[in-house]
């Protein structure tokens, strides 16, 4: 049985599909140069998912931001914020209704990819987002 110790504070990133747990780590810039406690554990078995990722991440606090991030790449992962070894607050993510400053225009010829102070805006579709500026319609997973 795998065993990872507790963290006093941080994040713990729970129910990530199966094999997105490194990528949720690269989009919220935690590398090697990273100083404090990482895990990231692939393929755990799970009763709802039959697989997950997860990711504890010490002495970091997930903003809003990232967890919008986290649900484009995996809605329905839980969020837990750990205080004093103990979770203090536990949600999941969805899929946000808008995304503004977050994800980028997989469209090579948007003028979100040319002009650098025009802001990335996204309408949630379905399980879809329309660009703001070029109307395309992309699947969450490639804005990130």
């Amino acid at each position: 049985m795998l065993k990872v110790d507790v963290i006093e504070k941080g994040t713990v990133v729970d129910h990530i599909k199966a094999g997105k747990g490194a990528k949720v780590l690269k989009l919220m810039g935690i590398g090697e140069d990273y100083p404090y406690r990482v895990a990231l554990m692939m393929h755990v078995p799970s009763k709802k998912t039959k697989e997950k990722d997860i990711v504890k991440i010490a002495e970091r606090m997930i903003t809003e931001k990232e967890a919008n991030i986290i649900a484009l790449i995996s809605p329905g992962a839980t969020i837990n914020i750990i205080e004093e070894g103990k979770v203090k607050k536990k949600y999941t993510v969805d899929l946000p209704e808008k995304l503004e400053g977050n994800g980028i225009c997989p469209n090579p010829n948007c003028i979100t990819r040319s002009e650098k102070d025009v802001e990335q805006r996204f309408a949630k579709e379905d399980s879809n987002y329309r660009c703001h500026y070029c109307e395309r319609v992309f699947k969450a997973e490639e804005l990130v």
